[in-house]
This record gives structure tokens, C-alpha cells and sequence, in this order.
């Protein structure tokens, strides 16, 4: 199976029209890119080019072979510096071994390059830069005399490469934690420079989902299924705050490993867990992203690792209900989108989301979509997968229909009338023209569009949000046109999402006294940062998966 089909099936494989039923493959390939996206160079691909050249050092990351590399093993470029994890009355955590690297880059580089067998790596020199530029340049035309240069810089190519993959395994390994010798998950940040962690040194939900998809491409299914079961424990646990008691599907933010001394022994100690569902975070916002992260990661363990045993435990089954009676629980609200606060969802600082955020909605939409096919068919779920199945249409068409955004669209609201009172008004949430912020104007591309951040009664927030838009191509909850347009206006707008630093957050940022009045005056999220259009690399990865989603639906619709 191709690296590009591995991706597919991992996220989600409950649309047929763009998943099979075929397991994952731990040694991924290119077949797949070189079959069918080569196909369309002169034409379809080359629009999307640039969403694979973000830098030099990314270059052979993004893309087509953006991951390929996740089934290799470990070779190493460093030493490791494993955390210190606290012990466990169980049994004493186990450290990674075997990952030992040379002194220097000479030796291990020459070494790699003539043991590794490549065929279909791109020619690029510019990955790394190296300590001696002139060196490898002069070797590099030697090369080139004796014929023999093709594979050479291929090979030398595929080397910095690995070295750069092994640098961020041995990164992300750094970070895991243990909890009764097995590992949990891993930290939402690991620098040793800062002294002020707060709580960053906790296993967050959302946080673990890139790490977790990267562990199942490589194969090591055991980390995601202690964090699956492990996070499901915690779902039942008592959450109050000022004697108020949310669902009791709310599934934590956060949790932390503590050691404890045991009743009535002050000698031994024992690990436990400590999770937040918003009574500490700060804000005190409900994690609501975090429940549905929970059921989208747990299918994708399902379709990757081939063990559906996980998903048909009782206790698991109660889980995905419990989630899903919360999502779709009767209330006052007349749209089929989730009604939450702010800072809620990734952006879990007061940005002015609060209402029908983007995010939520394409997250919810996967969680449904990836619920209902690992909901067993039994007489107690016959009304909640009905009820799954009516929020399914209604959700897509609403966001379809009201959060599309492009010229045409735009020009629509311009004639918009206001006050209408009938069950046939055009202006149906009484949007009133003079709200369309003067950016948006000289911004939107004559080709291409996105869907909005927000829509509530008399308020439409244009902002473009990055996951929300990514992830609503990766579900399919935009149409094929509307996807490839979203695709259409991040090339156009390439210099104002992605930049030196990629990829933002949102745009644009709030500014002035905007951003005092929505924001609070946060000084954290000050414009350009953290929140307020930042940068977060970490997108990258939904990035690339929403770019090959397009390309698939464009050639098998």
C-alpha cells in the first residue's frame, strides 16, 4: 500500500469513496504518488506544487514523501536523552536502547549513503546545510564526470533525510511518558530550557493525535492503545466545579502521571493518574475537542493495527455512546452545529470562537462519521446511530451551504436584505453587508475560496482557520469544489498562511482595539502569536494529507 492510501486510512476510513477496508502497512511505499499523482504534472499537480516546498529542510518531508520515511527504523544521528520517568510500583519503566550515533556527521554520512538502496528519492542537495559546502559541492561535480552522480545525491539526499527523521524520533521518544512501565502517550512540550512548565508537562488529548498517528505508521500500536483505554478510565471519573457536574461523556483535556504514597504505607508509592477536564486549565474551558479527537484517534488505530477487539469492549462501546448522547443531547438550538464556548478546541484561549466554531464542526463531523462505523448494530444503538445518520446530513449541508465563502458568495451578501421576516428569506441569519471587514475584499482571490470561521444570528467571522478548513477536506465534509478551492486560495495566498515560518493558525490576526476587546487584551496572544495567527508547524501534516485527499477525489469522482 502506497504511503499517500496509508495516510487516508489511518484518519478516518469511513467515507467508501476514498478508503478501503485494507489494513495499514508498516513498510509504506511510493507506488501509490508514482501511480496516480505523476499522472497529472502538466495539469492538476502543479497547482498544488508549492504546498510541498515550504522550506529547504522540509522539502523532502512534505508531499508526496512526506511519509515514507515513518517506516524505517531507527539508525540515529544523536544520543538520547531520555526523561526521567517516575517509577511505578508495577515495575521500573524501560528506556529506549540502541540509539547511539557517531561523533560528527563525516563518517556516518559516507557510511549511510553507500549502504542505503534508493530508487525514487528527489534530487535535493539543499535539505541540510552542511559544515563544508564547498567540499560537497567540489564531490558532488567529481560525480557528475564519472556518470555516477544520480544515484550518489540521491543517496546523500536520502541520508540527511533519515537523519532528520531519526532526530525527531529520538524527540518525540524523549517525550513519552510511562505510567506502570508502559508507555501512555507524550508530553504537550519538552524544554528543558524553560522553568515554567504549568502544564505542559501533562499528556493532553489533542496534543497526542499527530504523535499517535506517527506511532501506528511506524508500527508500534501498543503507546496509542494504553492511551486509548487509559483516557477512556478517566472519561467516568467525578469532574466538578463549584458543585456543578458537566456530562458525563466529557472526556478529560489533560492527565498527568503522579506518584502517591500508599494508604497506610509512607515507605512505597504508587502511580496515578490526574486528569483536568477544565476545573485547573486555565480559563477553566471545557475541553470539548477532546471526546471527539478520542473516537476519530481510536478508529484509526482500528484500521491501522487490523485490532477491532479494542473498539468491541463493552466498556469502549459505552464510551463512544456516552460522547455521542452528549454531542447530540436536545437544546435550545435551532442549527445543526455544535453550540460551545470559547476556548474550546485547539484555540483554548478566548479568541472570540465562541457560537459554531469551524474546528468543532469538522472535528464533530469525522467523530460521526468514524462512530458509526465502529457502533455495534444492537437494539440499545438503534436510536443513536438514527440520530447519528439525521445529524450527518443535516451538519453537512449547513456548513455546505452557510459557511462557503468565495467572490461570488461575497457578492451575494453584499445585496443582501436585511430583517426578513419569512420561512423563505434569503438573508436567512440577518447578516448585515456592512459587517464584511475591508480586508476580506482585496484578500479573496478571483479563484478559490474557504469556509468561515463562525456563523451565528447577525455575525459571520471570515476569518480563515487552518485546521478547520485542512480537516474539512480530509472528512469530506466540503464538496470536491469546494476542497480544491480551499486548496486554490492557500497556493494564492501562499506568503500570508504559510510564510517563513508555517503555517498559521488563522488570518488574519486581530489587531488594535479589536484585539483588546475580543481578546481581553491577552498578552499571549498578542497579534501574529500563539492563537492570534501565529505559527504552528504542526500543521503541516493535515497540510499534506488535505492536498493528497484533493488530488485522490479529483481523479476518482
Amino acid at each position: 500500500m502506497g504511503t499517500s492510501e496509508a495516510v487516508l486510512q489511518v484518519l478516518s476510513g469511513a467515507n467508501p469513496l476514498l478508503f478501503n477496508s485494507a489494513k495499514c502497512s508498516g513498510n509504506l511505499d511510493a507506488t501509490f504518488p508514482s501511480r496516480f499523482l505523476y499522472k497529472y504534472t502538466k495539469k492538476r499537480v502543479s497547482r498544488y506544487k508549492r504546498l510541498f516546498n515550504c522550506s529547504s529542510t522540509l522539502q523532502s518531508d512534505l508531499g508526496l514523501n512526506w511519509l515514507k520515511g515513518l517506516g524505517y527504523g531507527l539508525s540515529g544521528c544523536r544520543e538520547v536523552n531520555r526523561l526521567q520517568l517516575l517509577s511505578c510500583k508495577c515495575q521500573q519503566a524501560e528506556s529506549v536502547s540502541g540509539l547511539t550515533a557517531e561523533d560528527g556527521n563525516g563518517t556516518w554520512f559516507v557510511d549511510s549513503a553507500k549502504k542505503l538502496n534508493l530508487k525514487s528519492v528527489a534530487n535535493t542537495p539543499n535539505i541540510l546545510e552542511f559544515q563544508d559546502v564547498q567540499q560537497f559541492e567540489q564531490e558532488k561535480k567529481s560525480f557528475t564526470s564519472n556518470g555516477a552522480a544520480g544515484t550518489t545525491i540521491d543517496s546523500v539526499s536520502k541520508a540527511t533525510v533519515d537523519c532528520l527523521e531519526d532526530e525527531a524520533w529520538n524527540l518525540l521518544r524523549d517525550s513519552m511518558v510511562y505510567y506502570c512501565g508502559s508507555p501512555i502517550g507524550t508530553i504537550a512540550a519538552n524544554d528543558p530550557t524553560s522553568s515554567n512548565v504549568l502544564n505542559y508537562d501533562q499528556v493532553f488529548i489533542r496534543d497526542f493525535i499527530p504523535s499517535g498517528i506517527a506511532f501506528l505508521l511506524k508500527g508500534e500500536y501498543d503507546i496509542v492503545r494504553n492511551f486509548i483505554l487509559h483516557t477512556l478510565q478517566l472519561q467516568s471519573w467525578e469532574k466538578t466545579m463549584d458543585c456543578h457536574s458537566p456530562g458525563q461523556g466529557l472526556m478529560p483535556a489533560s492527565f498527568k502521571v503522579r506518584t502517591v504514597p500508599l494508604d497506610g504505607d509512607d515507605s512505597a508509592t504508587e502511580e496515578v493518574l490526574d486528569p483536568d477536564f477544565g476545573e485547573a486549565a486555565i480559563g477553566r474551558v471545557a475541553p470539548v475537542d477532546s471526546g471527539l479527537w478520542w473516537i476519530i484517534l481510536l478508529r484509526a488505530y482500528g484500521k491501522c493495527s487490523g485490532d477491532l477487539l479494542v473498539q468491541e469492549r463493552i466498556d469502549v462501546q459505552t464510551g463512544i455512546k456516552m460522547i455521542l448522547k452528549l454531542c447530540l443531547a436536545d437544546g435550545f438550538d435551532m442549527f445543526p452545529t455544535l453550540l460551545v464556548t470559547d476556548g474550546s478546541c485547539m484555540i483554548d484561549r478566548r479568541m472570540g470562537i465562541h457560537g459554531h466554531p469551524l474546528e468543532i464542526q469538522a472535528l464533530f463531523y469525522s467523530a460521526l462519521l468514524c462512530a458509526r462505523e465502529m457502533l455495534a448494530p444492537e437494539d440499545g444503538s438503534a436510536d443513536l446511530i438514527r440520530a447519528l445518520n439525521n445529524r450527518l446530513v443535516a451538519l453537512s449541508f449547513h456548513i455546505r451551504e452557510y459557511y462557503w465563502i468565495d467572490l461570488r458568495k461575497l457578492n451575494e451578501i453584499y445585496r443582501y436584505k436585511t430583517e426578513e421576516y419569512s420561512y423563505d428569506a434569503v438573508n436567512k441569519f440577518n447578516i448585515y453587508p456592512d459587517q464584511i471587514p475591508p480586508w476580506l475584499v482585496e484578500w479573496m482571490p478571483n479563484k478559490g475560496g474557504y469556509l468561515i470561521g463562525n456563523l451565528q444570528p447577525a455575525h459571520m467571522d471570515f476569518r480563515f482557520f487552518s485546521l478547520g478548513n485542512i480537516w474539512s477536506i480530509v472528512n469530506g465534509l466540503a464538496t470536491r469544489d469546494q476542497s480544491h478551492a480551499i486548496l486554490d486560495l492557500m497556493e494564492a495566498k501562499w506568503a500570508d498562511l504559510v510564510a517563513d515560518m508555517p503555517l498559521k493558525i488563522c488570518y488574519p490576526a486581530l489587531e488594535g482595539q479589536e484585539w483588546q476587546i475580543i481578546t481581553g487584551s491577552d498578552p499571549k496572544n498578542t497579534p501574529w502569536s500563539y492563537h492570534n495567527a501565529g505559527s504552528w508547524p504542526t500543521l503541516l501534516w493535515q497540510v499534506s494529507h488535505g492536498s493528497i485527499v484533493g488530488l485522490y477525489v479529483f481523479h476518482f469522482s
